[in-house]
C-alpha cells in the first residue's frame, strides 16, 4: 500500500501549535505522523503566510520563524502558481479562497485526503475532506 498523502489545512496546524482544546491531541498525532514519515504530510504555501500572521499576537517573530522553519523540514510544500489560483478562481463552488486553493492544490497533487475541521466548506472538494478525528481512524485500520 503507498504511503498515505494528506493535506493538512491550517487550522489543524493551529490546533496542534497553540494546543487548542479539545482539538490539540488529535493534532499532535497526525503532525507527529507526518514529521516522523508515517505518512506523507503537505501544507500549501500561503498556509505559511496565514500561519505567520495568525500567530502574532501569542508568538514573537523570531519563534514564529523558527516554527515554520521546523515546517518547512517535516513537510512537502505545494506552491501555487498563476494557474493554480487561476482554476481556484473559476471554481464557482466555494466562497472562501483559501478553502479553494487548499482545494486546487490537493487536486494537483493527487492527494488522498484534506484534513481539515471545517469539513462543510470543503463539501464540493474533488479530494474528500476529513476530520482530524475521522482521518486517524481511518489511519489506525490500515496499520
Amino acid at each position: 500500500m503507498k504511503n498515505m498523502q494528506i493535506l493538512i489545512d491550517t487550522n489543524v496546524i493551529l490546533d496542534w501549535l497553540m494546543h487548542r482544546e479539545p482539538f490539540s491531541e488529535n493534532a499532535k498525532y497526525i503532525m507527529e505522523e507526518a514529521m516522523f514519515g508515517n505518512v506523507e504530510g503537505y501544507l500549501t504555501a500561503h498556509t505559511f503566510s496565514d500561519l505567520f500572521y495568525i500567530l502574532r499576537k501569542d508568538i514573537d517573530v523570531s519563534k514564529r520563524k523558527l516554527l515554520l522553519l521546523l515546517l518547512c523540514e517535516y513537510f512537502h510544500i505545494i506552491v501555487e502558481n498563476k494557474e493554480t489560483i487561476r482554476m481556484a478562481l473559476l471554481n464557482e463552488r466555494w466562497n472562501d479562497l483559501e478553502d479553494g486553493l487548499q482545494m486546487q492544490c490537493a487536486i494537483e497533487k493527487n492527494l488522498d485526503y484534506i484534513v481539515t475541521r471545517n469539513k462543510k466548506d470543503f463539501s464540493s472538494s474533488k479530494v474528500k475532506a476529513i476530520l482530524p478525528e475521522e482521518w486517524i481512524e481511518l489511519y489506525k485500520r490500515q496499520e
